[in-house]
């Protein structure tokens, strides 16, 4: 395995953050070893520099899409952490029927838009998808949309299929919900066309412009921010502030906090969840 020296690390951390807002501080030089060393063997590079130069002079940004999608952290399961889908299932969608309903001209179905932001491999929106079928609503009354962005390539194409392993399957799933909501195929399970049809996947990087994306009454931007730097971390919630409904959700990871980061949102909690509204 070929090693970095600081320069080269420092090159690189350098260009991932420019291409993705992930940060790579003091430390991290093992993370980019284990996951652009595969890289370097496919493409014949001799050292990161060589690479370096390699994708930098790529006009067709294959390799880059390479290294965005090694480098992602992409670790998700189905239900993590448990409690936001709690939430969602006994409070949000609740709550948002509720003001909607009031609202709505009678005979339109309520419509809901909910966007998991960096949804991986799919088992977040997936998670959700689930939540909203075990709530048996009426499909001629309500318009129920989800998607799912993620910056990885190939996070996407998994996620559109809807296909996973053995182990990714154990992770989060009941043996009641995988024989209800997915069904054997080949070497592990997919998910059922029903909730598979109700998600759509783009290739989404948080640090541009979100153009055309409109405006979502449920945000899951989960252990994302971590992975930026403060000030991008502050131009990422001005950016979901601008596309989340004057009376939607945010739900951030268990660990993080928005009190360092923005005061566009307040917390509010619910039994043992925080969630954000706009102020």
């Amino acid at each position: 395995m070929y090693k970095i020296t600081p320069e080269e690390y420092k090159v690189f951390a350098k260009y991932i953050l420019d291409i993705s807002g992930i940060m790579l501080g003091a430390g991290k030089e093992y993370l980019i070893e284990t996951r652009l060393n595969p890289i370097l063997m496919e493409l014949g590079c001799r050292s990161f520099a060589e690479l370096y130069h390699r994708v930098r002079t790529d006009q067709t940004q294959a390799i880059e899409k390479k290294i965005i999608d090694a480098i992602s952290t992409n670790e998700t399961y189905f239900f993590r952490d448990k409690t936001p889908f709690e939430l969602i299932q006994h409070k949000i969608i609740p709550d948002l029927i509720d003001s909607r309903s009031k609202s709505a001209r009678p005979g339109t179905p309520i419509k809901i838009r909910i966007w998991s932001a960096a949804s991986s491999t799919g088992q977040e929106i997936y998670s959700i998808a689930i939540v909203l079928k075990e709530l048996y609503l009426d499909p001629s009354k309500y318009d129920i949309k989800l998607i799912g962005t993620d910056i990885s390539n190939a996070a996407i194409t998994q996620a559109s299929y809807g296909k996973y392993n053995k182990f990714e399957m154990a992770r989060g799933l009941p043996p009641e919900k995988i024989r209800k909501y997915f069904k054997q195929e080949g070497d592990g399970w997919r998910i059922q066309d029903e909730l598979r049809a109700m998600a759509v996947f783009k290739k989404i990087n948080l640090m541009q412009p979100l153009i055309g994306m409109g405006k979502f009454d449920i945000i899951f931007c989960r252990n994302v921010a971590i992975y930026f730097n403060p000030p991008e971390r502050t131009r990422l919630y001005e950016k979901l502030a601008g596309v989340l409904e004057r009376d939607g959700y945010l739900l951030i990871g268990a660990t993080e906090s928005l009190t360092n980061d923005t005061k566009l949102f307040e917390p509010k909690k619910y039994l043992r969840t925080v969630f954000y509204q706009l102020r």
